[in-house]
């Protein structure tokens, strides 16, 4: 328990720095191992950041302790074209161009049934710095964007009988928000509450959620997984209940995904997951934005507009082969569904969260009896959604363009003992 309370302890210290966006704003997987294998997860546990894809997977790691750094590196932008306000020009989002984003793990096996642990892992990355503001034509001033950062603590019990194991994480949610230079709708008549829309700071949110998991060795070469997280409510952000719809509400949204991993040879082990994120079920992230010009809704109102994201569907595939026993080498691909609608595009200037394929690779090599030191690269390439009716007559019409590429690169440490 004490190593418990430092765990999470450390996990509160570290983080002003989790951000993170690839499938979405979610990441694409959680775990150095993982994230160099295409993020998979929900069947192929590799460290004591298993649970952040399936809490059944701390059954099967032993005791460790894992920790590792990310430095993330997204490229944003947006160009809107053939408006008659003056919006009309090509935007560069990346005022702050990288982001650490840190991660841990411990787990625990306390009998030969049962095991307990911790994982402490980011999301967000909804974030944009335009250092010449998108909508100064039509109000906006100084700079513009948003940054939205998420860290979850999720201590996991898990229980394995020969050849089956169940878990469950407890998923202890904090959020940090900040917008800025959208003067031009902080106003009532885009707004249910003026001076809570813009440049009011940071703010903070809480709250937790359950996960669930199992998983299955079903053959000697097989093994299956599920995984069920549900809908996270999250304390309001008051200071931008203005902004988001349910008078700053930002909850995280449900998500859930089955996974196989197959050990083709000694060597070999190809795994693949299929994951659900319900963007479209959180006011906030999914109510549509378009009212918002027709008079029929406000910003923060109970119905209020949002971004428009929808539900998405993501596939990874990862590989992993051991070259010996003291390297294992690591590849994947992660593709998903398009969140963003090409109708929503004007609003999604703050948050182009576009890129759909992804490659990773990565290696480990044993140091000693008992460490492992893991590397790998994440290329998010780049992907542009073209507006289709995305700017309303009200502000003179036209479209916003988006694009996002991204790389990343990551070492994490872990100890068996």
């Amino acid at each position: 328990m004490r190593k418990l309370l430092i765990a999470a302890a450390t996990a509160a210290a570290l983080a002003p720095f989790a951000a993170h966006a690839t499938v979405g704003y979610f990441a694409h997987g959680y775990g150095m191992k993982a994230k160099a294998t295409g993020g998979v997860g929900i069947a192929l546990p590799q460290d004591a950041l298993a649970a952040a894809s399936n809490p059944a997977g701390m059954a099967w790691i032993g005791n460790r302790l894992d920790i590792g750094a990310e430095l993330f590196m997204p490229d944003r932008g947006a160009e809107i074209v053939n408006n008659g306000a003056g919006l009309t020009g090509t935007y560069d989002g990346n005022g702050t161009s990288s982001f650490l984003i840190p991660e841990f793990g411990y787990n625990h096996v306390l009998n030969p049934n049962w095991s307990l642990g911790v994982s402490v892992y980011g999301n967000g990355g909804m974030n944009t710095t335009y250092e010449t503001n998108p909508f100064a034509a039509i109000g906006g001033s100084g700079e513009a964007g948003v940054d939205l950062m998420q860290l979850f603590i999720a201590p996991t019990l898990a229980w394995k009988g020969d050849n089956h194991s169940f878990g469950v994480s407890l998923n202890l949610a904090y959020q940090r928000f900040e917008a800025k230079g959208l003067q031009a709708f902080d106003n009532a008549g885009f707004s249910s509450s003026p001076g809570n829309v813009t440049n009011q700071g940071y703010d903070d949110s809480t709250g937790w959620g359950i996960r669930i998991g199992w998983m299955g060795q079903v053959s000697q070469s097989i093994t299956l997984g599920a995984t069920y997280q549900t809908k996270t409510s999250m304390s309001k952000f008051d200071k931008y209940k203005g902004l988001f719809a349910e008078q700053g509400g930002f909850d995280i949204p449900e998500n859930y995904g089955v996974g196989i991993a197959w050990k083709a040879s000694p060597a070999l082990t190809i795994a693949g997951d299929i994951v659900r994120i319900n963007y479209g079920d959180v006011a906030s992230v999914g109510n549509p934005v378009d009212c918002l010009f027709v008079a029929a809704c406000t910003l923060g109102a109970d119905n209020g507009a949002g971004f428009g994201w929808q539900n998405t569907t993501i596939y990874k595939l990862g590989v992993t082969y051991a070259m010996s026993p003291a390297l294992t080498l690591r590849a994947g691909y992660v593709t998903l569904n398009q969140p963003i609608p090409q109708s929503q595009t004007f609003f999604n200037i703050l948050a182009p969260g576009v890129v759909e394929d992804h490659l990773t690779l990565g290696a480990t090599w044993r140091i000693g009896s008992n460490g492992e030191l893991t590397a790998m690269y994440m290329h998010a390439f780049e992907s542009k959604v073209n507006g289709s009716g995305s700017i309303p007559g009200i502000l003179a019409s036209g479209d916003a363009n988006l694009r996002m590429s991204q790389d990343s690169l990551g070492v994490g440490y872990g100890w068996k003992f």
